[in-house]
């Protein structure tokens, strides 16, 4: 058997009737001068040094797991067929096929990284029972298989594993058709004709992600970017999808437009465009590889002009398979900020690098999260074994965001939230236990008003009550929720445990800064800049958190008639001031000068159209945010929607939880502490 079958599908590119790919022409055709060459050389080393590539013999071991994965599948669906009286020429029939996706069927994956895989079963093959009962218990019989973890209630259901030590996350979709062809072709938009919910999400991971590959103008150079950017997203603080920020189809998105951008440009060149693209990009309007449709089937789309919610999304970026989809509508306003101001250091390092007077180790310099802020929130969690820990961990970091959206709305936008994306370990603490932190600080360039105090005890409340409905509570469940000041960090949080000396000068945009760049002002560790911010926090504040129920993205949009495209402008036809901006750039471009004046000038008037776009009057604000703002997928790490009561949150603490049902939520204000510790901010 040939055990690469299950990978092989075709990617061609899918060119525009005008010889370009995406929705719009590109901003620059040019090719590489002699120096991106060298400094693509450069980059390309550096990744290598950064353990980003997997060995020969890993490689050769992945083949085989999902070799051997196919050869299972197919004697599972056989097996279940005779199992339902099927005759034996049906017995004979029956067929199952693997496919992949996300980073592995992309081409971006690293050393140790799970493979996201897909089965794809005939209609007499369901999920419930087949896949989650009698697959599962031939896996669970198996010595290769360890660590097997069943996901039924997951917004995608998943089933994880290791499989001779490779991480496998298998989903299921079950099709309407009784034979699965090996041939089979999941591209075409009929694949999805009367199959459920959840295989259509299942199937779209596959799609979206061979949908990409077809709309790159050069696959090698659009993965040695996507590694490049990826790498320094985790480097930055910015690589996560449940806490605000992006995650890795997100980041393959920005990359592969960036790519249709600039189509001859190599590597080195499409990380500096990366940045000085999305450095000027307006959001909200959207990233798109191509023009959305709204297809045959009736299935919901990405629309702002008809679905009031879509209007609230911060930064849109669409996958390009129907049914298209925003797939970063967990994006904040606070999270948009930290990316912004990491796209604008970004833009300035490889300016510096263009001068040589930096490197690629400064680019991928880490985020000194816990030196950037003079506040924090730590969220403690616990509970009795790894099992309950990783559920319930699951669950509080799915609403995290949410925590971050209310104290941005109560307090209109005044305080501003940093989640860090990854969670910490203290492993003194006995039973299992995590935290998360959250940055504070006051909007900057706004001038502050004497006395200005920021109470969020009530926001915080409102966030226990969101998530004190958690119908799979286990005794040992517990969370609390505490201020901390930069000085009051608990050592876990470092490598080693140890404490770094502190940099005498905190820099809101980290590394140096070149010319034209904006840094922030660093501000004195002294009580004078206390009411800079004009917070007190309580800091003993703590809390039993239980969980809570979220309406579905799915059902929650409505479908959209008919059929539309949504495109960027024609170059320098924005809008009358747009037009008039463009005609002066015409002008000057009409005057001469140097082919590589003229060539920079033309590259600066397309960018400026391509970034502007013309989706503004789609993007109104929707003022009741309270109806949406738990517009997400159901189901987080294993959680049941059908699980979740939908009732008022209990006013009183669970039985059995004792006094840590009492809650105790941080106020910020100028006073001092509620409970007598009269410290002030730093």
């Amino acid at each position: 058997m040939d055990i690469l079958t299950y990978t092989v599908v075709p990617v061609q590119s899918i060119m525009q009737p005008s010889g370009h790919l995406g929705v719009t022409e590109p901003i620059s055709i040019a090719g590489p001068a002699d120096n991106d060459t060298a400094k693509t050389r450069e980059l390309e080393k550096f990744l290598v040094s950064a353990g980003l590539y997997e060995s020969q013999e890993e490689a050769v071991l992945r083949e085989e797991v999902l070799g051997r994965l196919d050869q299972i599948v197919k004697l599972w669906v056989k097996q279940i067929s005779r199992n339902k009286g099927f005759n034996e020429q049906l017995v004979l029939e029956a067929n199952a096929k693997i496919f992949t996706f996300g980073s592995y069927r992309l081409g971006v994956h690293g050393p140790g990284a799970d493979i996201d895989t897909l089965c794809v079963g005939p209609r007499h093959a369901s999920r419930e029972e087949d896949f989650f009962i009698e697959l599962h218990a031939m896996l669970a019989e198996m010595p290769e298989v360890t660590e097997l973890h069943p996901v039924p209630d997951a917004h995608v259901p998943v089933m994880k594993f290791k499989f001779n030590g490779i991480s496998i996350d298998l989903v299921y979709a079950r099709l309407s058709s009784w034979v699965i062809p090996e041939d089979l072709d999941i591209s075409q938009e009929s694949i999805l004709r009367n199959v459920d919910e959840q295989s259509v999400r299942s199937l779209n991971g596959c799609r979206v992600t061979d949908q990409i590959l077809r709309l790159v103008p050069n696959i090698q150079h659009f993965r040695t970017t996507l590694r490049c950017m990826k790498l320094w997203a985790k480097k930055r603080g910015v690589y996560s999808n449940v806490t605000g920020f992006l995650g890795g189809i997100n980041w393959a998105l920005l990359v592969a437009r960036i790519c249709q951008l600039y189509p001859n440009a190599i590597p080195s060149m499409l990380v500096s465009r990366f940045f000085r693209v999305y450095t000027q990009w307006r959001w909200p309007n959207p990233v798109m590889l191509c023009a959305i449709e709204e297809g045959t089937l009736g299935l919901p789309v990405w629309d702002p002009r008809r679905n009031p919610r879509d209007r609230t999304h911060q930064m849109p970026i669409i996958t390009p398979a129907y049914p298209c989809m925003n797939s970063s509508y967990n994006v904040s306003s606070s999270t948009l900020r930290v990316m912004k101001e990491e796209f604008q250091r970004g833009n300035d390092m490889c300016e510096a690098l263009e001068m040589n007077k930096a490197d690629w180790f400064t680019l991928f310099e880490q985020y000194p999260f816990f030196e950037s802020y003079r506040n924090y929130l730590q969220i403690d969690i616990t509970a009795m074994d790894d099992d309950d820990l990783r559920n319930w961990k699951g669950w509080v970091e799915s609403r995290l965001r949410q925590l971050t959206l209310k104290i941005e709305r109560h307090t209109f936008g005044m305080l501003q939230c940093h989640p860090h994306p990854c969670d910490f370990v203290d492993t003194m603490r006995k039973g299992r236990h995590c935290a998360f932190f959250m940055g504070l600080q006051r909007k900057q360039g706004v001038p502050l008003q004497e006395g200005q105090q920021f109470d969020i005890r009530a926001t915080v409340d409102e966030f226990r009550h969101s998530v004190n409905m958690y119908m799979s509570w286990k005794p040992g469940m517990e969370i609390f929720v505490s201020h901390v000041r930069r000085r009051q960090i608990p050592t876990f949080v470092f490598p080693g445990g140890t404490r770094p000396a502190r940099p005498a000068r905190v820099q809101g945009i980290i590394g140096k800064p070149t010319s034209g760049s904006k840094v922030l002002q660093s501000v004195p560790r002294s009580k004078s800049s206390v009411s800079e911010l004009g917070e007190t926090i309580d800091d003993n504040a703590g809390a039993t958190f239980d969980s809570f129920k979220r309406k579905s993205l799915d059902t929650a949009t409505d479908t959209m008639p008919g059929k539309r495209t949504f495109s960027s402008p024609t170059l320098g036809r924005l809008s009358s001031e747009s037009d008039a901006e463009a005609s002066e750039d015409q002008a000057a471009i009409a005057k001469g000068g140097s082919n590589k004046n003229q060539q920079n000038l033309a590259e600066e008037v397309a960018l400026k159209a391509i970034t502007s776009g013309a989706f503004e009057e789609y993007l109104t604000e929707v003022e009741d945010l309270d109806a949406i703002e738990d517009y997400a997928p159901t189901g987080v790490s294993g959680i049941s929607s059908e699980k979740l009561r939908d009732s008022t949150p209990p006013q009183e603490p669970f039985p059995g939880r004792g006094a840590c049902g009492e809650y105790l939520a941080p106020k910020y204000e100028l006073a001092g502490f509620q409970n007598g510790n009269m410290e002030e901010l730093e």
